[in-house]
């Protein structure tokens, strides 16, 4: 039997009057590429925050491995995310910030170096050694640092938040290969959230949509969920 990784249990969250997401039951298991997928508003990035503590539900728990994300520090231990710019640090170069995060997951700098190595291709010669901050850097140039910085420290759970976005073509399709590799052995987790629904069905094993904050769709990829969910998305 799988492991559990993630565990959402009566989650709801409230703005005023409005409900913004409402999910009675979740469960993330470890190995699971999930792809997350909805309309703009259909509470992705909301979710996401809950998951990571970042915004208090409403109503509800998250449990990672056990446990109650707003109670315990354990589990940042094993899990990362990049959902937007405010992750970085825009007075460091990307150099520095790499190498203050692997500080903060005591990593040492040699690790780094091989990770930039391994994934020198995804900057395309346009990030790295050229000493510009990252505030001064394209929206797509950003990513590209935040994406690379959750890798640090061989993480057990990864959290991205729409990554495809502001990627030029070229980057998005050796992001693909990047997340297959990452989940390539089956011991990592990956949430993924996208408007990109062909992007999504590619990496994904599993594809999570969500529906004015509800799910409304879980299922394992087959050759149809493509088709499904452009279906689905136009109806």
């Amino acid at each position: 039997m799988k492991k559990q990784m993630i565990d959402i249990l009566n989650i709801s969250k409230h703005y005023n009057d409005t409900i913004v997401v409402q999910i009675p039951e979740l469960h993330i298991y470890q190995g699971d590429c999930v792809g997350l997928v909805g309309n703009n508003g259909a509470g992705k990035t909301t979710l996401f925050s809950i998951l990571l503590d970042l915004t208090p539900a409403t109503t509800g728990s998250v449990l990672h491995q056990g446990k109650l994300a707003a109670e315990s520090d354990e589990w940042k231990k094993w899990t990362t995310a990049f959902l937007d710019e405010s992750f970085l640090i825009g007075y460091l170069t990307p150099e520095e910030f790499l190498y203050f995060i692997a500080e903060l997951r005591q990593v040492e700098r040699a690790s780094v170096d091989l990770l930039l190595k391994r994934y020198e291709d995804f900057f395309q010669g346009e990030v790295l050694n050229r000493g510009t901050y990252i505030r001064d850097l394209s929206k797509g140039n950003q990513k590209k640092v935040g994406i690379i910085s959750t890798l640090i420290g061989d993480p057990a759970v990864i959290i991205w938040d729409e990554p495809f976005a502001n990627l030029d073509p070229s980057t998005q399709i050796r992001l693909k290969d990047l997340i297959k590799d990452q989940s390539a052995n089956g011991d990592k987790t990956l949430l993924i959230s996208s408007h990109d629904l062909s992007h999504t069905v590619d990496v994904s094993s599993r594809i999570i949509a969500l529906d004015r904050g509800k799910i409304v769709k879980d299922e394992v990829k087959s050759e149809d969920s493509l088709s499904e969910l452009e279906q689905f998305f136009t109806v």
